[in-house]
Order: structure tokens, then C-alpha cells, then sequence
């Protein structure tokens, strides 16, 4: 007989454009999953960029508001609907979910599961789990990063940032990371070539360091950065923007600020050179649902993400957890996050 319990789920809403102490805890009934899904008991989520510029609605794509913010998750997973593969049932599991983490249990597609390793904590599997499949895939199948070439990474001390030095590092290659001076020597224990990020020569200090410029710059900050990090490649370079923290408190309506980025890099590509420019996204090609491009972006994550994991638990990988909050007390770490004296370097974990 299928499970019919109903169980009670605490969720943490956005009501609105608020600041961090308007987030408002909410607890509401969640229903047995159904077919071709799976009940989740979350262990772990996490505060990220996404989550910060969704308060300001000024994530691209986001839902109408109210709605509950988290961007992936790790937990064991308590049910499957009918007719599920039950040996699901006690495994630990992270997913990607764009929103709806920020929770303690969630009903989710069975089929966007993937198999945490025995011995990796759900902490630690959730500093990885969209920051590591992020950095891995720009890493890999964008940047094509090989041993002997030079990175450069902006905001490398972010969770990002930091899983983004440590895979570059462990093909082999240098990697030269813009952030805070505070964070430069727990950088330089990274292996990382730490540069401060508020230096008004900061493309001299890189060119000291990399003199015919890097093979690929990891961009995050987008908006008037794109250029600069642009003219630090070297003549078969690639650059990489995967967001624009730049623009978080901008009034420019957020689709013209990406529409700005993008025509950027797509006019770039048509100069006669043999350096690339693009813009990454953890959802592209990832369809409608129940779509064969469905079907082949969930190939694509459980791979990765998989490989991400392996490497995790072999200690290629450490996860830099920043600080760890109660899911109740997701308003101060929110705020944290968003403070300009952050001293810690990773991700910043809620527990529920």
C-alpha cells in the first residue's frame, strides 16, 4: 500500500521585496508524494547569490512572490509515490531546485535525485551541490581548462570562487583569484595567487602576474566587469560571465541588464579573433518537463554532480562552509551573506 501519511513541512517564504528580516517562517501540511515523486526530509540548504538578488526581484526568471526561496538541497529521502523505486527510500540525496529549499521536507521529482556517497555529510554534499556542479561544468565542458594554463576567477573566495580554485588547481592549473585582502592568505593556502579586488589597477596586477594574459577568466560580477576581463585573455582565451552580482542594486530592469551582457559577449564572438565568450547557465538545455531535453539535462547533472561528489569524498575537494544557521534563523544568515565584512570564506549552510 502506498504511504498516505500527511506530514507537516516549516517553510521559509519571500513575501515580497523585503529585507533579510522580512522573511516569514510558515509551516503548512505536505501530502504523500505521487507518482514520479519522491518525500525529502532536508538536512541541508544553503544562502546564495540567487537568493539575494530574488529578494530584490532581480533574479532573472524567478516566481511571482510569495514563494519559497532555495536553490538545491540535501536529505534523506522519507517516501517514494506508487509504483517509485524504493531503494530510495533512507538514501541521502542532493538535488537542484532553483527554489522551494529552504524548507524541512520537500516533495520532488524522483528522477532530479542524486545518490550522496556514504562517508559525505550532508553539510558537506551541499557546499558542492550547485556550486560544484557550476564550477565543474564552466571548468570542463565550457573553459576546457588543461594543466599548465592560467585562471582567473572573481570572487574567488565565494562558494563558487572557492570549489572553482580547487578543481583548476587539481588539473594542474594556476589560478590567480580577485577578494578581500582579508581572505588572501586562507586564498594562498588554496593555492591560489589572491589579487584585492578593490585595487583601481587590478587588470595591472593581474598582467604582473600573467603578462600574455590567462587562458580563461571565471566572471561573476557581469555589467562593466565583462570588459576588462575580456581584454585580460590571451589570444585564445575564454571568458566566462555566470552572473552579474555587479548589477544586484541596479534600477536598470534586470532583462536589460542581461540583455546587455549577452549582446557583449555575442558581439565578441564575431571579432576576428580566436578567443570565446559566453555566458553559463546552470539550467540551460534543461527544457520542459518530461521533455527528452529533460531527460538529457538530469543525464548531464547526475553525471557531473556525481564526479563532483566522488571527488569530494576522496579529499580532492574540501568544502569551505562559511557559517551554519538554523533554517529558523535563515534572516541572519541571509544578512551575513549580503555583509560587506564577511570574513569567512564558502558557503553559508542553514540546517533545518
Amino acid at each position: 500500500m502506498p504511504d498516505t501519511t500527511t506530514i507537516t513541512t516549516t517553510e521559509i517564504v519571500l513575501p515580497g521585496k523585503v529585507a533579510p528580516s522580512g522573511l516569514r517562517p510558515t509551516q503548512r501540511p505536505l501530502p504523500p508524494p505521487g507518482i514520479g515523486q519522491a518525500l525529502v526530509r532536508v538536512e541541508a540548504t544553503a544562502v546564495s547569490f540567487a537568493e539575494s538578488a530574488m529578494r530584490r526581484g532581480r533574479y532573472f526568471g524567478q516566481p511571482a512572490f510569495p514563494f519559497v526561496p532555495g536553490y538545491d538541497l540535501v536529505g534523506t529521502v522519507q517516501a517514494v509515490g506508487p509504483g517509485g523505486d524504493t531503494t530510495l527510500i533512507g538514501r541521502r540525496v542532493a538535488a537542484l531546485t532553483k527554489t522551494g529549499a529552504w524548507a524541512t521536507a520537500v516533495l520532488l521529482p524522483a528522477a532530479d535525485l542524486v545518490p550522496v556517497p556514504d562517508g559525505v555529510s550532508a553539510e558537506d554534499a551541499e557546499t558542492v551541490t550547485v556550486n560544484g556542479l557550476t564550477a565543474y561544468q564552466m571548468l570542463h565542458h565550457v573553459a576546457k581548462v588543461q594543466a599548465g594554463q592560467t585562471v582567473l576567477v572573481t570572487g574567488v573566495s565565494g562558494g563558487v570562487g572557492t570549489l572553482l580554485a580547487q578543481l583548476a588547481r587539481h588539473v594542474g592549473a594556476r589560478v590567480i583569484g580577485t577578494a578581500s585582502p582579508r581572505h588572501h592568505e586562507a586564498l594562498r593556502a588554496l593555492g591560489v595567487d589572491p589579487v584585492d579586488y578593490h585595487d583601481p589597477d587590478l587588470s595591472a596586477r593581474v598582467r604582473e602576474l600573467a603578462p600574455d594574459g590567462v587562458d580563461a577568466v571565471f566572471d561573476h560580477l557581469g555589467g562593466a566587469n565583462t570588459a576588462p576581463s575580456y581584454r585580460l585573455l590571451n589570444s585564445t582565451g575564454t571568458l566566462i560571465c555566470y552572473s552579474i552580482a555587479s548589477k544586484l542594486d541596479d534600477t536598470t530592469p534586470v532583462v536589460l541588464s542581461f540583455l546587455n551582457v549577452l549582446t557583449k559577449l555575442a558581439f565578441w564572438n564575431y571579432l576576428p579573433t580566436k578567443k570565446h565568450a559566453s555566458f553559463y547557465d546552470v539550467w540551460s538545455g534543461s527544457g520542459k518537463p518530461d521533455s527528452p531535453k529533460r531527460d538529457a539535462f538530469r543525464a548531464r547533472v547526475h553525471t557531473d554532480l556525481t564526479h563532483v561528489f566522488t571527488l569530494l569524498r576522496d579529499g580532492v575537494l574540501t568544502a569551505k562552509i562559511a557559517a551554519r544557521y538554523p533554517l529558523t534563523d535563515t534572516a541572519a544568515a541571509m544578512a551575513l551573506s549580503e555583509s560587506s565584512t564577511r570574513t569567512t570564506l564558502g558557503k553559508i549552510i542553514l540546517v533545518p
